[in-house]
């Protein structure tokens, strides 16, 4: 039951990024720089929507002569678009955001570390293409990229889309910006020091 409530509460924030998106209402409140990392998904994310309303439109097509099952089909595949519109989104209304207090690491709605600046211990920019799943590690890859690498004084709890917790000590995300990023988050953490 707590994992039906989850994906309905995720289902929920989606559609919330995607009206927010659509009436540009996306800046996050109370300040701090903003650092976004959706630019690259965009091409994909636009491909992936037309793949799916072609696949709308043939099952439309193939599922004329059954009403019912045209309907049922033509709904779940007119979500799938709207779900893949939401997705994109929801990662250019929640960019990863620096304050004086924290930096947030942010993925679409499935994602949002909070890191206190006294627990960085080093920033630095490098490019990674290959992630392999490792203990006391989250990488945060977009396009299975990284580009900025946080290594941890004292381990942050990441807690997982389904409420699982995992202690984490490097930290990988992709970031547009990343000479920016590493320069603010340098000077934030000399700064709790």
């Amino acid at each position: 039951m707590r994992a039906v409530l989850a994906l309905a509460r995720h289902e929920a924030r989606l559609l919330g990024c995607l009206v927010l998106w659509v009436v540009r209402r996306g800046r996050p409140r109370g300040g701090g720089q903003v650092f976004g990392y959706a630019r690259g998904q965009g091409p994909v994310m636009a491909g992936l929507a037309c793949v799916c309303l072609v696949e709308t439109l043939t099952m439309s097509v193939l599922l004329r002569h059954w009403p019912t099952v045209h309907a049922v089909v033509l709904f779940l595949d007119a979500y799938t678009v709207v779900f893949v519109i939401a997705l994109y989104a929801s990662c250019v209304i929640r960019p990863h955001l620096l304050t004086p207090d924290a930096v947030r690491i942010r993925h679409s709605v499935h994602l949002d570390l909070r890191i206190p600046p006294d627990a960085i211990a080093a920033v630095r920019h490098e490019v990674r293409t290959t992630h392999a799943p490792a203990d006391g590690e989250l990488n945060v890859p977009v396009g299975s990229r990284t580009s900025v690498t946080i290594e941890l004084a004292a381990p942050v709890t990441h807690i997982t889309l389904f409420g699982g917790r995992r202690e984490v000590r490097v930290v990988r995300f992709q970031v547009e910006e990343a000479e920016r990023m590493v320069r603010s988050l340098s000077t934030l953490a000399r700064s709790a020091t």
